[in-house]
């Protein structure tokens, strides 16, 4: 545990600050690259990646016994073990590669960090995820991998907006998001402050006084999490928040067609949708685009079917395989998403392009029949009074809570969404409608998690 945690903070921040500075060009240089350099980079990546989990992990060197490393090309992959978060966390001390690093340190130096971001060892970046979808995963990497995954994930942004040289701090984003430094997306704020300075500005808080602090900030640069961007969206339409930004992002959360209609009217300018998993992956559409470039060359990825087999362009994948080449403490091969993404084109460098489709722990599963959550979007997007919504799986079907701006007529939305279920072929399926003022957000992260199947 940290001694004196404001210290521990203001060091970070100094560590990121350079870690940064020095990265950035990189990442900048990366995005010019052609098919041919990518492709060297994954495999020497991958090699090198291969090698130090082989070497020290305990976990990994079993996986990996037998395998001629110096040889072993991205192509190679699939010959590999595919990696759970439930073994990942069950063997976690075996996993990572520091025998300094523990469970019991990492979760120690986690619950002393929830208000103020510290380094473990004066090292090493922890993060926790998951715990809004019920499994929780924790990660750990060194300050420099972290921030080259910052690196990575902002260059797109850099390139796109021009902004070195707007002054010192550079452009300000205001980032409505997690709450807490335990979580990536709220570390992010409190250490990027060059070329963008995020500002945090926490999902937990009540919408009021977000509302409060935007007007006040008046950020030229909008991120948060698509359900908060739509519930900003209804504040800016109703008069109450005052802001112009000229960029908005979306990020954590699946962007639905509704609500990315609803904040692009409302602000007046496309909405980029941005993919960031505290596993490493990143990527981003262009503004308005719903097709995602992914950065590849700082993980390799594979969309698979629910038994490992690639699929083919246009069709959902069931899990998503990532190996990030980037962190070599805590070694993910082949590590499992549940997140569905639907394969387009390469672009012409060889980088991943993708479409989120949701999540596939969001499908509700009742014996043999499976109830994609596009089944309550196609129902309850096409109200225009409801601004918010959260559906739970019951034995025989669904009770969904509704916030609403306007008069909602419960039981033809009742109606409708049974026809929905019984096309999917749920008999006689028994589905209430609630009519609530809020829906309940993750207490750390902010998120809404839309819909939570049954656990039973």
């Amino acid at each position: 545990m940290p001694a004196d945690l404001p210290d521990a903070s203001e060091r970070l921040r100094k560590r990121a600050a350079a870690e940064l500075e020095a990265r950035l060009p990189s990442h900048l240089g990366r995005l010019g690259w052609d098919r041919v350099r990518l492709a060297a980079h994954q495999r020497d990546r991958l090699r090198e990646l291969l090698a130090c989990a082989a070497a020290n992990s305990r976990f990994h060197a079993r996986r990996l016994a037998g395998i001629d490393l110096d040889r072993f090309e991205v192509a190679d992959l699939p010959r590999l073990p595919v990696m759970t978060k439930a073994e990942m966390m069950t063997r976690f001390d075996d996993v990572v590669t520091d025998r300094r690093v523990s469970m019991r340190q990492v979760q120690a130096h986690l619950d002393a960090s929830k208000t103020r971001a510290s380094l473990l060892l004066d090292e090493f970046v922890c993060l926790a995820s998951g715990g809004s979808s019920g499994v929780r995963g924790v990660f750990v990497q060194t300050a420099g991998s972290y921030m080259d995954f910052m690196a990575s994930f902002i260059s797109p942004a850099v390139a796109r907006n021009g902004v070195g040289g707007t002054g010192p701090g550079g452009l300000v984003a205001a980032v409505v998001a997690a709450g807490s430094p335990i979580h990536s997306s709220a570390l992010a704020a409190v250490t990027v402050n060059d070329p963008v300075r995020l500002v945090p500005v926490p999902a937990t808080l009540p919408l009021g006084e977000i509302t409060e602090r935007l007007n006040a900030l008046r950020p030229p640069v909008l991120i948060g999490y698509p359900t908060m961007l739509a519930l900003l969206a209804a504040q800016q339409r109703a008069g109450r928040l005052r802001i112009a930004p000229a960029a908005i992002s979306a990020s954590s959360e699946q962007l639905t067609d509704q609500d990315r209609a609803a904040i692009s009217a409302a602000f007046g300018v496309p909405v980029t949708d941005q993919f960031a998993s505290t596993e490493g992956l990143s990527g981003h559409s262009d503004p308005g685009g719903q097709v995602l470039t992914f950065a590849t060359d700082m993980c390799i990825v594979e969309l698979v079917t629910a038994d490992h087999r690639p699929v083919p362009l246009g069709t959902p994948a069931d899990k998503v395989l990532v190996t990030n080449l980037h962190n070599l403490t805590q070694p993910l091969i082949r590590y499992e998403l549940t997140d569905r993404f639907v394969r387009h084109p390469d672009d012409s460098a060889g980088r991943l392009r993708a479409a989120v489709d949701g999540r596939a722990d969001s499908v509700f599963w009742y014996g043999g029949i499976a109830v994609h959550p596009i089944t309550f979007y196609s129902v309850l997007e096409d109200v225009a009074a409801i601004t918010e919504f959260q559906v739970r799986q019951r034995r025989r079907g669904v009770i969904i809570d509704v916030v609403a701006d306007g008069d909602l007529d419960k039981p033809a939305l009742r109606d409708a969404v049974r026809r929905g279920l019984t096309r999917c072929g749920l008999e006689w399926p028994e589905v209430a409608i609630r009519a609530v003022t809020s829906i309940e957000r993750h207490a750390e992260t902010g998120k809404v998690l839309r819909f939570l199947p049954s656990q039973a």
